[in-house]
């Protein structure tokens, strides 16, 4: 955004609407050409990260189907209507599969909020997911807590002890 409008409320305001930078009058040349090459960079480099995403519309794994844009879980017969929330994600679970995501992230990439908002809210969109995608969801298999890092999806039908989340001396107290 460039504006005659400096004060740092005119700053912010500009930010929370959605502006990715802020230059105000009067500017130098040489910064403004260098904040429209940051912002190249970072296009260049968001385009060329590679995708590991599901296909857009489904996902398919352990007898467990996602439709992403019917907001529908359906498991083993059930069908499950999801939020747009839990469908995000689970989305975003699904592309990040067997790595720990931490809920700071899940705040900020997934939901697009502050960090500073209640991270245990999450905890009851964990509790429901676990309770349309798991068996036994006092027992999970699928959408494990990471204690310290977060919350990994483990698409593998197998147990916890095969998980390579978990080293292999922990590997039988987790099985236990």
């Amino acid at each position: 955004m460039l504006t005659a409008r400096g004060r740092p409320e005119d700053i912010l305001n500009g930010f929370e609407s959605g502006a990715d930078d802020y230059l105000p009058k009067p500017f130098n040349l040489d910064i403004l050409v260098a904040r429209v090459g940051g912002l190249l960079r970072r296009k260049n480099w968001m385009q060329s990260a590679p995708e590991t995403a599901p296909p857009a519309d489904e996902f398919s794994f352990a007898g467990k189907a996602v439709d992403f844009q019917k907001l529908q879980l359906h498991n083993h017969g059930q069908m499950f209507q999801l939020t747009v929330m839990e469908t995000e994600l689970l989305r975003y679970l699904i592309r990040n599969t067997g790595r720990p995501i931490a809920r700071k992230e899940i705040l900020e990439k997934v939901w697009d909020l502050k960090e500073d908002t209640d991270t245990r809210a999450i905890d009851n969109f964990i509790v429901r997911l676990r309770r349309y995608i798991e068996k036994d969801p006092t027992k999970p298999k699928h959408l494990l807590t990471v204690r310290g890092l977060g919350i990994s999806l483990w698409l593998s039908q197998s147990s916890k002890n095969k998980n390579p989340l978990y080293p292999r001396k922990m590997r039988s107290k987790c099985a236990a």
